[in-house]
């Protein structure tokens, strides 16, 4: 197509996101500026109040609630997990992959990427992030993915006719963004700095289109087309792309093609950045999504459209009010000390001046004239009504998000830790569709990493991998298997199994979430302890386990030394999961001896009480025996 055809076609499926999104903008622009920029008192109402020199008090009571959920997700961070699927995979190789992905989120920033997309998602219903590629250094044509925030979610259009909770099925997408004519000018050398038409953007983002300034799209559109497998002889089915690029790998493996090529359904994806005048760049896409991910808030389909509703929709009406009683009982209280003073004709004739300050200087004393001094009214209190209002507002506001005194924090009637845990528990579940949303998404956004790795990281490298831990290691990807030394057949085998091929096999993820590592291990520290007390036998034999987990300098090396201090059997035994077994089991069969001997110990005790009260009771009946005497 001419670029006259590919911006007529991209306006037109704008035009249809943008209609099919004004609801939901308009509603969460609203619900941004009510909750986080305090907007919160109607503009006549406040224009009146203005005018008559009357107070517009707002305590804005919804950040405490949104920043409840953001940050009891961010304790309980989602982590992806990669399984092999198919009998080309390998769970060595997941290993690799979950490292990998490890590696994209931290060096990526990844973390604020999804904080915030899931703040805008509670606070306006919607929040995304992207993954793009950039390149590994200055002086490399090796690519890196990455996780990138983005900061103004009203820059985002997604597919109007998408219906998967993730965008997973999304066939096409912009994103509007404005940049200083200088830096277009820089960037595309020769191209006319014609704003894309985009009125319904600019209508709702006056924020972000302030100066000298040019717009332009980024749209990406995903069609149908087909790829071409092959059948090799270990199994495996590869793209023949994928083939191509590794045959050197294939043969040195003695694997070869079975059979044709087939012909099968798949995706391609563009990426054109456009103005309203010409396309300024087109680039084909290595991945079959557009890698683009949404976090959504509450999700309802009504009348056909999508209806995006955010943790604050249902309480503005409840904070209003909030503001108003509070507003009311303020400007009441503060018009009591007018009350003026009352006495007869003439009595403040006598230090007049002084009279008129009362109320507000402070005087050493003040005469009067006539035998009866002047009185003053007396403070009628707070306005009772008021204040119920406010009280019955705020109610109403925790009521409507589900968030109670407990959930944030703030004393209750509950007085046990059970009953408090309880309460606050109740809290997370009752927002609980906002964190499990943001799981949804870093489970598609996992996808996408499993469909770019192959294709971004194709070429024989070094990559550098995480642990759970967050320890790094570097690991050899998608290199070809050494030739075997003659007379040593196993030679090639053992350089085979060092082969990280990230190309081969099928791979599926999953999502949990849960505490940190440093959380789990703060926990699995806590219960060795309580082990230790019940049973100190087991304190040589863990030892070196407990000071790995410990959190101060040096504990890796207290660990080594404690090591080298087991018994052989012990060292044998941490080394192969057998053994490990044999030696947990020991350690839970001498637990369980110890509590029988301490609830014998016990019985022991009770018994020697019992025959004490026995020995009392006949030393007694003796003394009356004696005294009837």
């Amino acid at each position: 197509m001419s670029d006259d055809e590919i911006i007529k076609e991209a306006r037109e499926a704008f035009e249809r996101a943008a209609d099919a999104e004004a609801e939901n903008r308009r509603e969460a622009l609203d619900d941004l500026r009510f909750a986080r920029l305090g907007e919160q008192w109607p503009a006549q109402i406040k224009r009146e109040r203005d005018l008559d020199g009357r107070p517009c008090l707002t305590l804005n009571r919804l950040p405490a609630f949104i920043r409840q959920v953001v940050n009891d997700a961010r304790q309980n961070k989602p982590g992806m997990v990669v399984h092999p699927v198919d009998s080309g995979a390998d769970p060595a190789t997941a290993e690799v992959f979950n490292g990998l992905i490890r590696h994209i989120e931290q060096n990526s920033d990844a973390e604020v990427a999804y904080d915030t997309a899931l703040d805008f998602a509670v606070t306006c219903g919607f929040g995304y992030f992207r993954i793009n590629t950039r390149y590994a250094g200055d002086d490399t044509f090796d690519q890196d993915l990455a996780v990138e925030r983005v900061a103004n979610p009203f820059s985002i259009y997604g597919d109007p006719e998408g219906t998967a909770a993730d965008s997973s099925d999304w066939n096409s997408a912009f994103v509007v963004d404005t940049l200083p004519k200088a830096a277009f000018e820089a960037r595309w050398k020769g191209a006319d700095a014609v704003d894309w038409s985009a009125a319904a953007y600019a209508s709702l983002s006056d924020p972000w289109l302030e100066g000298d300034r040019v717009m332009v799209a980024e749209h990406w559109r995903r069609e149908a087309v087909s790829r071409s497998i092959l059948a090799l002889s270990d199994g495996q089915v590869v793209e023949v792309g994928v083939y191509e690029a590794q045959k050197a790998m294939f043969d040195a493996l003695g694997v070869s093609v079975v059979g044709r090529p087939r012909s099968v359904a798949s995706h391609k994806v563009t990426q054109r950045i456009l103005t309203g005048a010409e396309v300024l760049e087109t680039v084909e896409w290595a991945g079959r999504f557009i890698p683009i991910v949404p976090v959504y808030g509450e999700e309802l389909h009504i009348d056909g459209r999508r209806r995006l509703r955010s943790l604050v929709r249902d309480a503005k009406d409840p904070q209003r009010m909030f503001n108003y009683w509070r507003t009311t009982s303020t400007e009441l209280v503060a018009l009591a000390p007018k009350t003026p003073f009352i006495g007869r004709r003439g009595a403040f004739e006598t230090d007049s001046a002084k009279w008129a300050t009362a109320n507000v200087q402070t005087h050493a004393y003040i005469e009067y004239d006539g035998p009866e001094p002047p009185m003053r009214q007396p403070f009628t209190g707070a306005p009772a009504g008021a204040l119920q209002e406010a009280l019955n507002a705020s109610d109403d506001m925790k009521a409507i998000m589900g968030l109670y005194d407990a959930s944030l924090g703030a004393r209750s009637n509950e007085t046990s830790g059970r009953a408090i845990m309880a309460r606050q528990r109740e809290g997370d579940v009752s927002t609980f569709h906002y964190i499990d949303n943001l799981n949804r998404a870093m489970r598609h956004s996992g996808r996408i990493l499993l469909d770019l790795i192959p294709k971004v990281y194709s070429t024989p490298r070094v990559i550098r991998v995480l642990g759970a831990d967050g320890q790094a290691r570097a690991v050899n990807v998608n290199s070809p298997a050494p030739a075997a030394t003659p007379g040593q057949p196993n030679a090639e085998l053992a350089a085979v199994e060092k082969i990280y091929d990230l190309t081969v096999g099928r791979y599926d993820l999953t999502v949990q979430a849960g505490p940190s590592f440093t959380s789990r291990r703060e926990e699995a520290a806590n219960q060795m302890i309580e082990l230790i007390r019940a049973y100190p036998a087991a304190a040589p034999v863990i030892g070196d386990l407990l000071a790995k987990n410990l959190d101060w300098p040096g504990a890796d090396e207290v660990a080594q030394r404690l090591r080298a201090m087991l018994p052989a059997q012990a060292k044998a035994g941490s080394a192969d999961g057998q053994g490990a077994q044999a030696q947990l089991a020991g350690l839970a069969q001498a637990l369980a001896a110890a509590k029988a001997e301490i609830a014998a110990l016990q019985q022991d005790k009770s018994h020697a009480a019992r025959k004490l009260e026995i020995d009392a009771f006949e030393a007694e009946t003796n003394r009356l025996k004696a005294m009837q005497r």
